[in-house]
């Protein structure tokens, strides 16, 4: 990911009061009692408390973020609910810092068209998965390639338009990375978005059960 950038913008965002999401992964994911949880790109933590009231006590919520501002954010307002079973780890997507088969469900906003590597990312998403486990992604896809003077901005990929990749890119990914029942559970018409139209999207999908290597 663009870190230097990410960095500056958001932990300049974790102290206002804007929206930073595309989309509401948490509204569609259904978490489950006692279910171990990850929310990547987890900001200011809104999302790591209402998947924390919905695993409980016996349950386990993990928010990844790269920005410092925004961990630091976060922390303070999960301090507010007492929760001891929401930890928070500092990570580029590319190369999560969690064990392999961690998570029943990963969740996602407006995140990973930030990273370079988005292959990477999800292969990492695939690895951090449990076997049979689920992932509910939010995230934006461009009309057409975005030009390269934006794509190699940093600047405007840390805005939440320029990293972004054309729909069948996307789903390509999805599939030769291995999920299993992918679908669009939701999708926007096109917007305006920086110098580029782009939609905003939900994927869902899910790692295979069996032994055979997917």
């Amino acid at each position: 990911m663009n870190t230097i950038e990410i960095e500056k913008r958001y932990s300049t965002l974790a102290e206002t009061e804007c929206c930073l999401s595309c989309g509401g992964a948490i509204n569609l994911s259904e978490p489950k009692p006692g279910e171990v949880c990850i929310d990547l790109g987890c900001g200011k933590g809104s999302d790591l408390i209402r998947l924390r009231e919905a695993v409980g006590e016996e349950g386990l919520v993990y928010g990844v973020d790269v920005s410092d501002g925004m961990l630091a954010k976060a922390a303070k307002n999960i301090e507010k609910f007492g929760y001891t079973n929401v930890r928070l780890v500092r990570s580029e997507l590319e190369q999560i810092q969690l064990e392999s088969r961690t998570a029943d469900l990963i969740i996602s906003n407006c995140t990973i068209n930030h990273a370079q590597d988005k292959r990477r990312v999800w292969a990492e998403i695939k690895r951090v998965l449990k076997k049979g486990g689920r992932f509910v992604v939010s995230d934006i896809y461009s009309s057409a390639p975005v030009p390269a003077e934006y794509a190699n901005d940093p600047a405007a990929v840390a805005e939440c338009w320029a990293g972004a990749i054309t729909k069948d890119e996307y789903m390509t990914i999805l599939q030769e990375t291995g999920f299993k029942d992918i679908a669009i559970v939701e999708e926007s018409k096109p917007y305006e978005k920086g110098k580029i139209t782009v939609s905003s999207f939900t994927v869902s999908g899910h790692t295979s059960t069996c032994n055979c290597g997917s």
